[in-house]
């Protein structure tokens, strides 16, 4: 499946009924690189294609969820709402808001997608990721639909991830060091705490921080 459209290609009627921030959003993120976002660049023609949705609402708060316990990939791992792109999926964007609205109970007609950030590579797990940007503008309840595969739901404030006491970095048993959060009760991490931390830096809401501060991440095992 071929890389999705990109921000100002597919989606400019949908950018200029943006709140003022989030047209600003939209502008830097439609020239982002994968080299900002990460190091591990989506091989061509590899790996199965999935979607996240990264959604602001106009309280400028982000959706996260926690994955449960039991999953046999990323198993209580904090995330964007999203995952892969099924034969019935026209675009990443459909398949973002349909992964949403089974984890969380989103309601998709309340969102506005307004754009994408480049396709990353998750070599653990071989998925090229199509993270999609939605504006939330009529928010709808949400919560964890099936506790088989999402433990808990969270509005998470931007507010709250810029803020330099919930801000840290996460030491991996592998040895891995990328940043993390603590906000709302988890630890994030990991693909969505990368992408986090980029947003925060390029958008101008980051605020100096202790990066010496390190959380071994247990993993359970």
């Amino acid at each position: 499946m071929s890389t999705w459209s990109r921000v100002g290609v597919a989606y400019p009627d949908q950018v200029a009924r943006l709140p003022e921030w989030l047209q600003e959003v939209a502008r830097i993120a439609e020239s982002m690189t994968v080299d900002q976002l990460t190091r591990f660049v989506p091989p061509d023609g590899q790996g199965r294609h999935s979607a996240v949705l990264v959604l602001f609402s106009d309280d400028r708060d982000i959706l996260l969820i926690q994955r449960a316990s039991t999953m046999r990939s990323h198993a209580g791992q904090p995330a964007f709402p999203g995952g892969a792109v099924d034969d019935e999926d026209v675009d990443a964007a459909a398949a973002a808001l349909r992964e949403a609205e089974e984890e969380t109970g989103l309601d998709p007609e309340g969102v506005v997608v307004f754009g994408a950030l480049p396709d990353l590579w998750v070599f653990v797990t071989d998925f090229v990721v199509t993270p999609i940007l939605g504006w939330w503008r009529v928010p709808s309840p949400v919560r964890a639909q099936d506790p088989a595969e999402v433990a808990s739901v969270h509005r998470v404030p931007i507010a709250d991830l810029a803020d330099p006491a919930n801000r840290c970095q996460v030491l991996h048993p592998s040895g891995f060091v990328g940043p993390g959060f603590e906000v709302d009760g988890i630890l994030v991490w990991g693909f969505t705490a990368g992408i986090l931390s980029t947003l925060l830096d390029t958008m101008g809401w980051s605020v100096p921080w202790d990066q010496s501060r390190m959380i071994p991440l247990d993993t359970g095992g």
